[in-house]
């Protein structure tokens, strides 16, 4: 690998930190799926620190993209050449997989999202609201209230021969009812295949509302890992769902194209290098005070520099031009 040129896509989330080193040749050379764990400049640069280790300090990062609800921050500790939202990287990536989708159903931890595709062009799309019914956080307190790992939920599910029916409107509902079917003697794989089916009842009914919903559709995010979730789209839809094979990275990957769309057209790169791994970064938050708003600005700076600023709606502070700042960067909310 040494000598080698790929393009970067990072993706954080709430839960998760992904990043994928696409090659020249584009195919996926590394995928990482971190918890972030609420410290997502730490898991960033931890990431960074393991792919260095992998792919050698002779290695090019020729373009970088960056996604996710902390894509802003990922973007200045990264010096990010295009900044897309989620529904934009999702789209890109599956489209790439496959031109002909027309569906995504995307689950993760805590956020649940379906994107309607026709010839290639996002024309519709939604995202969950408040409820954690309807996301992989919910199927965690289920499982840790079971004393069965995450990871055997799925598989359990699939042995159900009378799965029962859960209320899955809403997370404290579904965990009541759970509780019930268990009082009443119900075995363990019929209540999981009836969370699973619970839980795709939620989706459908909130964010898959009066949507058209036709193949093919791609089942992408960590949740897409539950074949008791995935058996309960097909049985719901009447179709056949695909997972890709990156599922749970599918963000960071159209990151990685984006990046490769952006920088190919003039051949230069804003990364700051892999020598961001071992940079102090600090990171606050104000209040300003200058209107009624009231906005929260963070702010991230380095050895005294202020970086970026954001989370103003007057551009009072984001709009403030620093040393660090490069015109390149495309920045899309």
């Amino acid at each position: 690998m040494q000598g080698a040129k790929y393009f970067l896509g990072v993706d954080v989330g709430s839960v998760s930190t992904n990043i994928v080193l696409l090659g020249e040749d584009n195919n996926v050379h590394e995928a990482l799926y971190l918890r972030t764990q609420g410290r997502p400049m730490q898991t960033i640069q931890e990431g960074l620190k393991i792919l260095r280790s992998r792919i050698g300090e002779k290695a090019e990062i020729i373009g970088v993209g960056t996604t996710g609800s902390a894509r802003q921050l990922a973007s200045t500790l990264l010096g990010a050449d295009v900044v897309k939202n989620e529904i934009t990287a999702h789209a890109v990536a599956a489209s790439r997989l496959n031109p002909e989708v027309q569906t995504i159903l995307e689950i993760g931890g805590q956020d649940s999202k379906i994107i309607i595709m026709r010839d290639g062009v996002v024309v519709d799309f939604a995202m969950n609201t408040v409820c954690a019914a309807g996301t992989g956080s919910f199927l965690d307190q289920q499982a840790s209230r079971l004393g069965i790992p995450i990871e055997e939920f799925g598989p359990i599910s699939l042995k159900a021969t009378h799965p029962v029916r859960i209320a899955g409107r809403c997370s404290v509902f579904a965990e009541s009812d759970m509780i019930h079917k268990q009082q009443l003697g119900h075995q363990l794989p019929d209540i999981l295949a009836g969370l699973c089916q619970a839980m795709v009842r939620n989706y459908l009914n909130n964010v898959g509302k009066n949507k058209d919903i036709k193949g093919p559709i791609f089942f992408q995010g960590g949740v897409a890992a539950n074949p008791g979730i995935h058996k309960a789209f097909e049985k719901e839809l009447g179709l056949e769902i695909t997972i890709p094979e990156y599922f749970s990275v599918m963000g960071a990957l159209g990151a990685a194209y984006l990046a490769q769309e952006k920088v190919g057209s003039h051949g230069r790169t804003s990364f700051r290098g892999l020598q961001v791994t071992e940079t102090n970064f600090q990171a606050r938050s104000f209040e300003c005070k200058s209107c009624s708003n009231n906005c929260e600005v963070v702010e991230i700076g380095q050895d005294g520099i202020t970086l970026a600023r954001w989370g103003d709606r007057c551009g009072k502070w984001s709009n403030i031009s620093s040393p660090a700042k490069d015109a390149t960067v495309e920045v899309i909310a």
